[in-house]
């Protein structure tokens, strides 16, 4: 298996807990809440260490939150690197109301960043690189870095050989879809994103891989993903445009989902696999993550047995 690096620059301490109703002005007494380590990046080493496989996971890392994520961290047996964050890492709650079944997520700011925590972030990465391997950027950028950070780190990951795998939002995925730097290996967007991009409503499934296909056209990604929710995934690369279903199982939470497909997909190419099998592995990492609870991500159990439930096939 070829390494897989992680980055994430702006990482959370999850706090999950519910109650049995959410009310306006009122004390809301809460069940025993659940930590878990957070962040994009995170997510996707902790997808792939639950599905069997191994990565490094550099993290930028802070104050009391950040021993705490430190501690969760290696409790589940990420490799870590850490990275001096420019503050107190942050913390998130996920509250479920237990009537409705429905999650209210509230998400702090991260410390701001700077020119010099710029240039020692993509020291570090470029230290850590894996030859040959991947690297994978999930989650948005951080305050005050650049929106051009992920093609920054893009051009110096070309030179080691190592491929991109983003996963990223807002300006920062506004900037790679202009294609002004560097394209990474591939790049993962939801249908909503997708949308906004492209300025029209992308409402089949060939639609999203026309707007994928296109955008491999241009040389923005040599591989771009278009999450679909309950209709699955596309995705085009040169020459190929696939689907791959999504189960249809009980959703408890789609927290987690995005990062379980990244990991099971990465994990997949670092493995030998081909980019149908990559997105079939994807799709249900994806379809049992949202089976559980809270912050909890995909389990090897039930990916596996949701496999032959999400089909590749290929699209016109």
């Amino acid at each position: 298996m070829q390494d897989i690096l992680t980055v994430t620059l702006n990482p959370t301490v999850d706090l999950s807990s519910s109650v049995p109703h959410v009310v306006a002005n009122e004390k809301l007494r809460c069940a025993p809440a659940v930590t878990d380590p957070g962040g994009g990046g995170i997510n996707v080493s902790r997808a792939i260490r639950l599905l069997g496989g191994e990565s490094r996971a550099l993290v930028a890392l802070d104050g009391h939150n950040g021993d705490k994520l430190k501690a969760l961290l290696e409790r589940e047996g990420i490799r870590l690197i850490p990275l001096k964050a420019p503050g107190e890492t942050r913390l998130s709650l996920a509250v479920t109301d237990r009537a409705t079944g429905e999650q209210f997520r509230f998400v702090l700011p991260g410390p701001v960043w700077n020119a010099a925590g710029l240039k020692a972030i993509l020291a570090a990465i470029t230290t850590a690189v894996p030859e040959d391997g991947y690297v994978v950027i999930s989650g948005s950028v951080p305050r005050g870095l650049p929106d051009d950070m992920p093609a920054r780190l893009g051009a110096k990951l070309r030179a080691r050989g190592a491929r991109l795998v983003v996963d990223t939002s807002g300006p920062a995925l506004e900037r790679l879809v202009r294609g002004l730097e560097a394209a990474p290996f591939a790049l993962r967007m939801d249908r909503s994103e997708a949308e906004a991009l492209a300025g029209r409503p992308l409402t089949s499934r060939e639609d999203s891989a026309d707007f994928a296909a296109d955008l491999v056209a241009d040389g923005i990604a040599s591989v771009v993903v278009i999450a679909r929710g309950a209709d699955g995934s596309v995705l085009a690369a040169e020459g190929l445009r696939l689907h791959a279903a999504a189960a249809e199982v009980p959703v408890r939470s789609k927290v987690g989902a995005g990062d379980s497909f990244v990991g099971a997909f990465t994990m997949t190419l670092a493995s030998g696999g081909d980019l149908a099998s990559a997105l079939q592995w994807g799709a249900a990492a994806a379809s049992a993550a949202v089976m559980t609870d809270a912050t909890a991500l995909c389990t090897r159990e039930e990916t596996e047995a949701l496999l032959e439930r999400c089909p590749v096939s290929a699209l016109g």
